[in-house]
């Protein structure tokens, strides 16, 4: 999507948030809750069919992961190794902003197509699964996710929902905040962390590490770059660059979807009790799993 479409659509869900009613701004599907300003059940049903491609590539994560962080970069790669023209889109296809009229439009896009989902791995359409698509997996320590999708949604005038701090932290420490319990989507993914299709991707070590996180990233996708290249894409992936380029990429939600961009900002903000809460729920739900070993939680989140 061109980024003058992108800001003409963003103007009219804008618009559209305002006329609707708080109760009509979410749905439930399979017992997990969606924003009805950018999905619908219609589409969420629709994608159980959608074809995938093999040589397709999956970007998933939970919202407020580095989600728009990792697009730029696979975007990046995919030029610089010639896969596809020059940075074509600012912003991602994903998959359930997309109305259920329009799926089949996207199989006349030409390949490599570079597709993004926040769907919980199970509701993945099967398609992505049967062809063995390469899923690149973004995950990011919870304690930095709940802070970042609190200012995400209360500063995002299409969401259009504004809760206290601790209004928020009930919902997504309960599981009731949009696309569900975050615990519940990491712990998935120890089912497919061993898949030689799936390489999960950790923020953290991504934003400590860049050069050897995105080479390995392109050796995961069989994209072959010099180290010029890949430092070139580092030098224009930094959170700085993309926030200070943010208003050419993604005009007025370069603000919302680039607001710090740091590790640790969760101690400015949960209380001691609340820092437990996350604690404890990583310890029933990930400690001792490869998924909780990669996310480095001691060194993260204590």
């Amino acid at each position: 999507m061109d980024r003058d479409t992108a800001m003409k659509e963003f103007e009219d869900l804008v618009e559209k948030a305002k006329q609707m009613p708080v109760e009509d701004k979410h749905f439930m599907y399979k017992g997990i809750p969606y924003p009805s300003i950018v999905t619908s059940l219609e589409t969420l049903q629709a994608l159980d069919n959608f074809e995938a491609r093999a040589d397709d590539i999956l970007l998933v994560s939970y919202p407020k992961c580095g989600f728009n962080w990792m697009f730029h970069i696979l975007n990046s790669l995919a030029f610089a190794a010639g896969i596809t023209e020059k940075e074509h889109a600012h912003l991602p296809l994903m998959l359930e902003f997309i109305k259920p009229e329009n799926l089949q439009a996207i199989s006349s896009r030409p390949s490599q197509r570079i597709l993004g989902t926040h769907l919980h791995p199970d509701n993945i359409p099967k398609s992505f699964i049967e062809k063995k698509v390469k899923i690149l997996a973004m995950l990011r320590n919870p304690k930095d996710v709940v802070v970042s999708y609190f200012h995400f949604q209360n500063n995002n005038p299409v969401i259009g929902l504004y809760y206290t701090w601790n209004e928020f932290f009930s919902r997504f420490i309960e599981g009731n905040a949009f696309y569900g319990s975050y615990f519940d989507y990491i712990s998935a993914w120890n089912k497919k962390v061993n898949d030689e299709n799936v390489l999960v991707v950790i923020y953290e070590e991504l934003k400590k590490n860049m050069s050897e996180e995105i080479k390995k990233i392109a050796k995961f996708l069989n994209f072959t770059l010099t180290d010029e290249q890949i430092q070139s894409i580092c030098s224009m992936s930094t959170f700085k660059s993309m926030k200070e380029n943010s208003m050419n990429t993604h005009g007025e939600m370069g603000n919302i979807l680039f607001r710090k961009g740091d590790i640790g900002d969760w101690k400015n903000c949960l209380t001691e009790e609340q820092s437990k809460a996350v604690d404890d729920k990583f310890e029933k739900h990930l400690a001792g799993t490869k998924i909780g070993d990669l996310l480095k939680y001691d060194e993260y989140c204590k």
